[in-house]
């Protein structure tokens, strides 16, 4: 086991219930707390660390062994670790793998993330999927060492996550553009409200040119991006993945591109954001959907497809018939077959549907990976005024991702 090799420092996990797990810490040495929530991945630890979605959450790993093929620089899907805490049952000492330029351990140090090990984490989840997600803190050295009724009390004056409006706090600051790959066939305005590197990368390789958007990006904001190509608007909107209550979040923008009809396309964080604007409320889940191994029915085809995911809120509406909305019929697209969980929205008068689930896949299956072709057919057929598809890309454009 890794704490009879290891010297490490005590530590213990704290529930805001009263139950506690000792261990011993795992990255740096303090103390945290945050959102207790489990992802069922057996890989992409990095990926899920660096996923902005994760920002004021624990995170417990299921996986017994976590950190066999250390940190690479190729992996992030941000610029940096987003996780509040993190939680293994057996941190792995020395990667294995010939990408590692690091180790886990040494990220988590470095980037100042408390982190421990040592603890049953399969007991840890079980008790999350009984009483569900809720506070928790991880405290390590000398605070390790404290009377558990009084780290109690520091867990408990932490924020819920339910009503809190989290996007702009993990949004990028000021815009910028990631370079269509080839032909430039479309432009496209990306909401970032929590974005994975990954997904402008996969736009881009659609023939895509991307503007990414901070959160706080008003509608005149998204009409710019097409008249910057001598459009009215852009060629189509999309809304990313991100943390926090959608409940707390304004829809007023989205709104007024679902009445410009401007073809819409929203995953995970975009999927709630579209519900609301339909007039759909949303819920939080009793301990969320977070891993790589989600099974959900794309009810359009009866395929069913083993998907990522990453939310602990859910759009609340009917499953077994459309909805009248004031943007016209709405139809449940993707259900869950775990739960029944809404998993998509299709709205049938107006360009614009959404996933609850991340198909850029990172990390992950590869199976929603054709959504990104459903976006592309949606912008062909709904082109705006002044739209070519054979125009150059503007100067702004850049290689890469932010």
């Amino acid at each position: 086991m890794t704490d009879l090799l290891v010297d490490r420092p005590p530590a213990v996990l704290v529930l805001e219930d009263g139950r506690a797990f000792a261990g011993q810490a795992f990255g740096a040495v303090g103390e945290t707390v945050g959102e207790a929530v489990f992802s069922t991945g057996m890989t992409g630890y990095q990926e899920t660390l660096t996923d902005p979605s994760y920002h004021r959450q624990v995170v417990v790993m299921t996986a017994p062994h976590v950190g066999n093929t250390g940190w690479n620089a190729e992996d992030d899907e941000s610029e940096r670790i987003w996780v509040a805490g993190y939680a293994v049952r057996e941190a792995g000492l020395r990667p294995s793998n010939w990408r590692a330029t690091g180790s886990l351990e040494g990220a988590l140090t470095e980037q100042g993330v408390v982190g421990i090990c040592g603890i049953d984490t399969r007991a840890l989840t079980r008790h999350l999927r009984e009483r569900g997600s809720m506070r928790v803190g991880i405290f390590s050295g000398s605070t390790a060492g404290v009377a558990v009724e009084q780290l109690l009390e520091r867990v408990h004056a932490a924020p819920h996550m339910a009503g809190a409006n989290l996007a702009a706090e993990v949004s990028t600051k000021e815009p910028y553009v990631v370079a269509a790959q080839g032909e430039r066939r479309f432009v496209v305005a990306a909401v970032d409200l929590g974005i994975k590197g990954m997904t402008p990368a996969l736009l881009a390789a659609q023939g895509i040119e991307v503007h990414v958007l901070p959160a706080t990006a008003t509608f005149e904001d998204i009409l710019a991006v097409g008249q910057v190509v001598g459009q009215d608007a852009p060629d189509g909107v999309f809304f990313s993945n991100g943390p926090g209550d959608p409940a707390a979040a304004d829809v007023s923008v989205l709104q007024a591109v679902l009445e410009r009809r401007i073809p819409f396309f929203g995953i995970c964080f975009g999927n709630q954001l579209l519900g609301r604007a339909l007039g759909f409320g949303t819920y939080k889940l009793k301990y969320g959907h977070r891993g790589i191994n989600q099974p959900v029915m794309d009810r359009t085809t009866g395929k069913v497809e083993v998907t990522a995911h990453n939310h602990g809120f859910a759009v609340d509406a009917p499953i077994k018939h459309d909805s009248q909305t004031p943007f016209g019929r709405v139809r449940v697209s993707h259900v869950c077959l775990n739960d029944d969980v809404v998993e998509g929205l299709e709205c049938l008068d107006i360009p614009a549907f959404s996933v609850q689930y991340h198909p850029e896949a990172a990390a992950g299956p590869h199976d929603a990976a054709y959504l990104f072709d459903r976006f592309v057919g949606l912008m062909a057929s709904h082109r705006p005024s002044g739209a070519t598809s054979t125009s150059m890309s503007t100067s702004m454009s850049k290689e890469g991702t932010h």
